[in-house]
This record gives C-alpha cells, structure tokens and sequence, in this order.
C-alpha cells in the first residue's frame, strides 16, 4: 500500500495510515529472548548539570519499554547522582564546561566504546548547548560502523545542529529517527511547520531519517525496512496515530517517548517499526492517566509506567 499521492492527485498531502491496536498487534515487537542480552542495549548521551532528569526519564522510558541493558553518558557533576537514581543502570561521565553543558568533542571520545556496544544511541535528552551538541555529534558521525552498527535517535539539542550537519549524516544513512516537537520540525525544515501530514514526509526525505512528529510518522521512500510481504499500512511510508491527549505536553514528555522509542528500536524492530508503537504506546499512556488522574496535571514519569501493561494488551 503506497501513502504517496499519484500524479493526478496535485501535490496535496499524502494520506496517513492510521496506527490503530489492530495494525500493531499485526506489526508485533520481537519477543523478549532468554535474558536481557537479547533484548538489546540502549545508550543515552545527554544530562546536562541543571537538567539531568531529561536522560533519566529517557532512560527509564527504554527500560520500561523492553530493552535489556542501559547506560546513561551525562555530565560529570550528575553521574554518581543519576547512578543512584537509577541503579539498574551503567553510567559514563562526561567533561563539561564551566556552565554545566557537555563537552562535544571531549564527550564523544569518551563514550565511543559504549556507542559500539549499543544497539540504540539517543543523543539529546538534557543537552543544553547547540555548539557542543553539533561538536558532539561530529565527533559521533566519524566514529567506525563497525559490524553491528546502533540505531542513532536524536532528541531535544540535538535535533538544532541538524541543518548545519545536513550534508555530513551519510554514516548514519538507513538507521537514523528524529523525534522532533513542531517548533524543532520548524527549526529542520527552515520554516514553520505546518500540515504535518505534508512536512514530516518533508523533512524525513530530506535527512534520510524516520520521523516522529507530534503523532505523524514518516520514513523515506526506499529506506529498505517496509516489511516484505506485509499487510495493508505495515508497508507504509507515513502514518498518523489515532489516540493521544492534550495533557501529553507536560516537561519530560518529549523525553519519555524518544526513550521508548530507543528501548523498542534495541529490542530488534526497524526504526518505522520502533516509532510507531513507541508514538502509539506514549499517546495511549496519556490517554490511560488523564482518565484516572485528569487531563491536566499528571507527570512525564507516571507515563512510563503505562508503558508494560500497554504492551502486552498489544501483544494478546
């Protein structure tokens, strides 16, 4: 099934495919193995000093959403105290400035044995410096595949230094999510985003990357991950989910869900695979609080605690 518009239809906005319980339980994740080795390690690079929560709750939200192992890359001022906050994970510190940020280049040679053991990066969670996260993110792309190169998503100050690194992104070619929020797909497509049904595709082709967007996901054509022979919208190039609430804007939220979508991603899924039930699972968990606590008011890290029961009723 193609999502493209035909020729005859004009340069209107393609349709999304709608991401509905019935088209996931058709898309199912990979099962959980023997142990956590074959659920897949994520890595986290962010946790600047004022705002280390931002890598944890993105942290968390990987753990909850499947993946076996977790280490957390934040500045050196916040590592023992992300460590305790969170003992099942592994934690790396990193040099920062004398502001708090992460030192860029500095911070990717300290995390680049961690990168080749991981099989999902996020990169942004926490960040709070454009010039070091674009430092950083170099100094990531010059890093060797490798035989089992990671997932790389990027998050939050990370998504900034895109335009500037637009032309340099070929390493990560086929294995690349952005999670950006509308104001950030603004700051990517170099002008305000608008019908996200027309401007995600936009900015998927123009990084080669999959993208979730304030619940639109696109992925380029010829990205080689459509599942073969799958059904209906599983073979899609853009789809829309269909469930989500207003109360979803709350701070840490944007972390929560490229977190969940890095711990699926680990798990074995391709990167549409990841971000549609990752998109889907952070909707549906906003729906479930406001209905027990109210629209407004619940936290980002009650979400992440949605995130197991949710999917084994998409499992059943």
């Amino acid at each position: 099934m193609s999502t493209r518009g035909d020729a005859a239809a004009g340069p209107g906005p393609a349709r999304p495919e709608p991401v509905t319980p019935t088209l996931l339980r058709a898309w199912p994740l990979p099962g959980g193995g023997s142990g956590k080795d074959d659920r897949g390690s994520v890595l986290v690079i962010g946790g600047a000093r004022i705002t280390p929560g931002a890598a944890l709750l993105a942290g968390v939200a990987s753990l909850r959403s499947g993946a076996g192992r977790l280490t957390l890359a934040v500045a050196e001022s916040t590592a023992v105290h992300l460590a305790i906050a969170l003992p099942e994970a592994g934690v790396l510190a990193l040099p920062e400035t004398a502001s708090g940020a992460v030192k860029g280049a500095a911070a990717a040679g300290v995390v680049a044995s961690a990168v080749e053991s991981a099989d999902a990066v996020l990169v942004g969670p926490g960040l709070d410096d454009k010039d070091e996260a674009t430092a950083l993110l170099r100094g990531l792309l010059k890093m060797p595949a490798g035989n089992k190169p990671p997932a790389i998503i990027l998050d939050a100050f990370a998504l900034g230094s895109l335009p500037e690194l637009a032309g340099e992104l070929g390493p990560w070619a086929g294995r690349l999510i952005l999670t950006p929020n509308v104001t950030e797909a603004g700051i990517l497509l170099g002008h305000d985003a608008g019908e996200l049904a027309r401007d995600v595709p936009k900015l998927a082709e123009k990084y080669g990357a999959v993208v979730s967007c304030q619940g639109v996901i696109a992925r380029p054509g010829g990205d080689g991950q459509a599942d073969s022979g799958a059904a209906g919208g599983i073979a899609a190039l853009l789809w829309e989910i269909t469930t989500g609430h207003g109360g979803l804007g709350t701070s840490g939220s944007g972390d929560v869900l490229s977190g969940t979508i890095a711990g699926l991603r680990a798990r074995g899924t391709t990167d549409a695979q990841a971000a549609c039930w990752g998109t889907h699972l952070h909707a549906s968990a906003g729906d479930r609080l406001a209905s027990r606590l109210g629209s407004l008011g619940y936290l980002a890290r009650e979400l992440t605690e949605e995130l197991p029961p949710l999917m084994m009723e998409l499992s059943s």
